[in-house]
């Protein structure tokens, strides 16, 4: 069933738990991270990135899609999920990872997206709430949850970029839910976008647990989310460097502290590098057991790609070559099917990993099943 995200996260907060958010590129990719949800009966919160619309819009060069290349991404990535999620006995939740603007999120709630992110951190705090204030209106009208961003991550992800972070003060928090009305809050406490968060990396527990004493304090239902959270495991990594790849300075969050996080306040730790790596070292691995595929007529412009990019482990760079089977799951071929089995692999074997890690495993049934239209009356009754 595809449900808006507070009620999963009313669901963590209750339990003591954090949920993984998995980000999404492509269709197949979507089925394989709700297929592994399915077998360890957990709750799934997918995530389709703004740009990652623009993406499965189409646009090879996404980091200069257009909003017309968004609005048709969101569509194509909304439908296949709704398609999905029909058949499905988990609830399932469609979520904009770091909408840029209004009208990017605007796009993905109109296309289908259950949950959005706006990303305001960059902006005065002012601005940011008001921005976010002005989502919160529009999504909430349609029973859409909203995540809101205070406080700058360090490190690249799209077009989210900085060299140092900002951590998130605690009564900022608290004022920033209350004028806004968001129902989740991603908090600036030591993770940190890409692959190479730094040997060692920290995070500052404490930030987490200050905001949300001065939420139980003030009666506020609020949830806080841990984005750059991924744990980069040196295992793949040196395996993507054994057979080509050339990734370095490659380090994660620990999962010892992203445990620890969803019991102190975290609801939701997002992940996206982890995912990006295990399908880069499988389709890396398809190549090198079947060289033959280095001249398939359909597969051949991904190793070309591929090949040419070797300290590149984000798939939409090498899977721009096969962009029908990206946006609709078209498999014209065999060795398109090898393809996207490899990548379906990866898929369920980076998430997996975190669904036992992260303690999902049974969560499904614990989720108050709610639709759009009923939080929409939650929302209109909470004046929010």
């Amino acid at each position: 069933m595809l449900v808006p995200l507070r009620p999963i996260l009313e669901t963590t907060d209750r339990l003591g738990y954090a949920v993984g958010a998995f980000n999404v590129n492509a269709v197949c990719q979507a089925e394989a991270a709700v297929r592994i949800h399915e077998i360890f009966h957990s709750p799934a919160v997918l995530q389709g990135a703004d740009l990652a619309n623009g993406f499965m819009g189409g646009r090879t060069d996404f980091m200069n899609a257009t909003i017309e290349d968004k609005r048709k991404g969101a569509r194509n990535i909304a439908e296949a999920v709704r398609k999905i999620a029909e058949d499905s006995p988990i609830p399932i939740a469609l979520h904009l990872d770091h909408g840029r603007d209004f009208d990017s999120v605007k796009a993905a709630i109109d296309a289908g997206y259950t949950s959005v992110m706006i990303d305001g951190s960059s902006l005065p705090f002012e601005d940011n709430i008001a921005l976010t204030r002005e989502v919160v209106i529009y999504a909430h009208e349609r029973g859409v949850s909203v995540e809101g961003e205070l406080g700058v991550l360090a490190g690249v992800e799209d077009h989210v970029f900085s060299l140092s972070s900002t951590y998130t003060r605690p009564l900022d928090a608290l004022r920033f839910f209350k004028d806004t009305g968001v129902d989740a809050l991603a908090i600036s406490y030591g993770t940190m976008h890409g692959a190479n968060k730094g040997k060692d990396a920290k995070v500052r527990k404490e930030i987490a647990i200050a905001i949300k004493e001065l939420l139980r304090h003030e009666g506020i239902e609020g949830y806080l989310v841990s984005h750059g959270s991924s744990t980069v495991p040196g295992y793949i990594v040196d395996e993507i460097n054994d057979l080509g790849g050339q990734l370095k300075d490659s380090h994660g969050i620990s999962l010892d502290q992203l445990k620890e996080v969803g019991r102190l306040g975290i609801s939701k730790i997002n992940v996206d590098t982890d995912i990006r790596l295990a399908v880069t070292r499988n389709v890396r691995l398809l190549f090198t057991r079947h060289p033959q595929l280095k001249e398939d007529g359909h597969l051949a412009p991904v190793w070309r790609l591929m090949d040419g990019n070797p300290s590149a482990f984000d798939p939409r760079v090498y899977l721009a070559a096969v962009m029908d089977t990206v946006m609709y799951g078209t498999i014209p071929s065999h060795s398109v099917q090898l393809l996207v089995d490899a990548i379906k692999d990866g898929v369920m074997e980076g998430i997996g990993r975190l669904l036992v890690e992260f303690g999902q495993i049974g969560k499904a049934r614990e989720v108050r099943l709610r639709s759009l239209e009923d939080m929409r009356e939650f929302y209109r009754r909470a004046g929010r």
